[in-house]
């Protein structure tokens, strides 16, 4: 790609200096710069790009891309931009051939659910014979392959996201399905993506650290729907929307323009619908009504909110005319999301859950499934992310203090935060539900001790939770992320109580 053709695909883009300019990648990390790439200068909530422009050129770079004139130093060619995120992310699409716009893509967004709904999605359309791929927070699946994402990550960062959609386009994939946050929106991550089909879960009053108002937060979202009339035009394939009408957010993107629109509820008259619902311990199964026609189903997932997710899944297969068959057997054999009430099981005579639960209401939801089917008492692990939205933290202890029995506040990522400041902010919700330290809830800031403490301290016939990290590999102190598992710290300390136990 010449700098003249990049000039070309950003709206408004001024080029300076010379335009027949060889780009060979797109790099925004000015650490990451080889001989020949264009450095996109992003402007941060810390830093600004454009400080490291000088030392991308030392590097090798040809050109940079900026939002001020001034920010090219002398006699250096670039790109003049409202915005270096929407560049980014046109730019990453054009050099890697537009790789959406030849898959048929979905995009599916909301404060929870989001990967298990994108996962049942995905299993659906495969039960119909079509070739998928995915992009979740747990991974980019192509075909057969899983592709580590890296940490912490939902929606990768344009050039990756774009690289991914590419490989999935060389693998032969028909369609893609997408995990989208607020994040991703905001910044622009995903344009240059065409969708052609946009499903919402829920808009909780999350992530605010970042957002400030639920309504920015809410807006955030919104893009994703209306991206669908700008988006590129594929044969057959019609622009499509999914909406959860129990949610406040229904209201907004109900007016919004697409082609077909489906809204799916548990409690109101939705077009699709659940009836007769029964619960299991690990199952659930109902039918459900549609303006196609009504069909059971059989989910291997418990809770209503998997109910839902699942009718979310379900409607957005429908919007595309996938068969009521190939919607049942992809509902009936889904093999489940890694992290997302994952049972450990190592012979112990009590039940243990790893699950990535971390916004209140996500929290409430597996406290309020888990209480239900709890022959016993109920333990939960938990912390709270540091530099991320501090309000929810005596809100998640409040909770934990309502529907568990013993409560180990513990480190979930503290980043720069003081660990102990988090824990203390947790623990002044479990004292507004009328808990007590030391009694029936406990500050313990190492996370394996914390989880050793609750398998040590469980019964036969009780039930313990460790959430918050769910999938995740790792932990972040400061600004280092150390390799981390809750699920191996989970059966370490299993192991060791039947070690001691049996002898």
């Amino acid at each position: 790609m010449r700098l003249s053709d990049a000039a070309r695909v950003v709206p408004g883009a001024c080029l300076i200096g010379d335009g027949h300019v060889r780009v060979s990648r797109i790099v925004f990390d000015h650490r990451q710069v080889n001989p020949g790439d264009l450095f996109v200068a992003l402007r941060g909530t810390r830093l600004d790009g454009a400080q490291f422009i000088p030392a991308a050129f030392d590097r090798g770079a040809v050109a940079a891309v900026v939002e001020q004139r001034e920010s090219l130093p002398a006699g250096r060619p670039g790109l003049v931009v409202t915005s270096t995120r929407l560049a980014l992310g046109l730019l990453a699409a054009e050099l890697e051939g537009w790789p959406s716009r030849r898959l048929r893509v979905a995009g599916v967004t909301g404060t929870d659910g989001k990967t298990t709904t994108s996962s049942l999605l995905a299993a659906v359309l495969r039960a119909s014979g079509r070739r998928v791929g995915s992009i979740t927070t747990v991974s980019a699946q192509i075909g057969d392959t899983s592709l580590d994402t890296g940490f912490h990550t939902s929606t990768p960062d344009a050039p990756d996201l774009q690289h991914y959609l590419r490989l999935m386009v060389e693998a032969g994939m028909e369609d893609a399905v997408l995990e989208v946050t607020s994040h991703g929106l905001d910044q622009d991550r995903v344009a240059g993506c065409d969708f052609d089909l946009a499903v919402v879960t829920n808009v909780t009053s999350d992530h605010l650290d970042y957002h400030r108002t639920y309504d920015a937060y809410l807006a955030a979202k919104l893009k994703l729907f209306q991206s669908l009339e700008r988006s590129a035009r594929k044969p057959g394939v019609p622009k499509g929307i999914v909406y959860n009408l129990d949610d406040r957010s229904a209201e907004p993107i109900s007016h919004l323009w697409c082609e077909r629109r489906l809204s799916y509820a548990l409690e109101r008259r939705a077009d699709v619908r659940a009836r007769g619902v029964r619960l299991y311990a690990d199952a659930t199964a109902f039918d459900v009504e549609s303006p196609v026609s009504s069909f059971p189903v059989e989910l291997p997932l418990p809770g209503w909110y998997n109910v839902a997710n699942a009718l979310a899944a379900a409607a957005a297969a429908l919007i595309w005319d996938v068969p009521i068959p190939a919607i049942q057997e992809g509902l009936a054999t889904f093999g489940g999301v890694p992290g997302r009430l994952e049972r450990i099981d190592r012979g112990q005579d009590f039940e243990v859950f790893v699950d990535f639960a971390h916004t209140a209401n996500s929290l409430e939801m597996v406290l309020r499934l888990k209480r239900e089917q709890c022959r016993r008492r109920l333990l939960i692990v938990f912390g709270c992310a540091g530099l991320r939205d501090r309000g929810k933290r005596p809100v998640m202890g409040e909770i934990a203090g309502r529907f568990a029995d013993r409560i180990y506040l513990t480190a979930e990522d503290p980043r720069t935060e003081s660990l102990e400041a988090i824990l203390e902010e947790i623990a002044e919700g479990c004292r507004k539900a009328g808990r007590r330290e030391g009694v029936d809830y406990w500050k313990i800031p190492d996370r394996a001790t914390a989880i050793e403490r609750a398998i040590f301290d469980a019964k036969p016939g009780d039930v313990v939770l460790v959430t918050g990290k769910g999938h995740e590999r790792s932990m972040c102190f400061g600004t280092v992320e150390q390799p981390w598992s809750d699920q191996d710290a989970v059966r370490q300390a299993i192991d060791r109580r039947l070690s001691t136990t049996s002898r």
